[in-house]
């Protein structure tokens, strides 16, 4: 995991950098007024102006180093027999794809300051999203029992199988639904309709594992 750890943590530099020389340093590239909040539609409906917006920037830098925090403090609280050294390297991965993406969302922060009405903004802005959710489901099958990663249900927790099969099927709809929210955007689909998507593959693992826990229970196999 030591690599995803320093790879997380010169990304967040570099960002933070970045955003906070553009902030500070060139504000004068900035548009002297720039959306900060965007509506279901990914139409603006909040604004600041250049002397403000520099703190927006830093949001994302701060996102990113919370992640890289809970990378190094997260092996440690985890109690035994549900460590996360287990599958460090999936761990590292996922914390790392998360840093990604917070520094993918700050980039697109930086260029609605920078251009106005950028072209596919909102477009660019939901596929993360659903790249997000696609890669974390590609490993999703390779996560252990733990108390901070993967489907955390009181049946996934309370029997090494159901958390297993659980997370398989969890996997392939993350997965899914990340490709498939990907293709809606590129179609033209409002945001709501991936919304929807998104929330079901989230939800139908938790119900999954009630259920399968449920019929193990009655045929006696716990």
């Amino acid at each position: 995991m030591k690599f995803w750890y320093v790879f997380s943590l010169t990304l967040t530099f570099l960002e933070a950098a970045l955003l906070g020389y553009i902030g500070f340093a060139r504000s004068d590239l900035l548009l002297e007024k720039i959306p900060v909040h965007w509506d279901i539609r990914m139409n603006p409906d909040a604004w600041t102006d250049r002397e403000h917006f520099c703190w927006y920037l830093l949001a994302a830098p701060g996102l990113m180093l919370f992640m890289v925090a809970l990378m190094a403090v997260l092996p440690w609280l985890s109690p035994k027999n549900f460590e996360i050294d287990r599958f460090a390297g999936v761990f590292g991965f996922v914390m790392t794809a998360l840093v990604v993406f917070f520094g993918y969302l700050g980039a697109l922060t930086l260029w609605a300051g920078l251009e106005e009405n950028p072209p596919h903004w909102g477009q660019c802005f939901v596929a993360g999203f659903y790249a997000l959710f696609a890669l974390m489901g590609s490993v999703l099958g390779k996560v252990q029992r733990n108390f901070f990663m993967g489907i955390r249900t009181p049946w996934t927790l309370a029997n090494e199988t159901v958390w297993t099969r659980t997370h398989r099927v969890a996997a392939w709809l993350w997965v899914s639904a990340g490709l498939a929210g990907g293709v809606l955007v590129l179609c033209g689909a409002p945001f709501w309709a991936g919304l929807i998507l998104l929330g079901a593959a989230a939800f139908a693992p938790v119900l999954y594992s009630l259920i399968l826990y449920k019929s193990m229970q009655s045929e006696g196999k716990l």
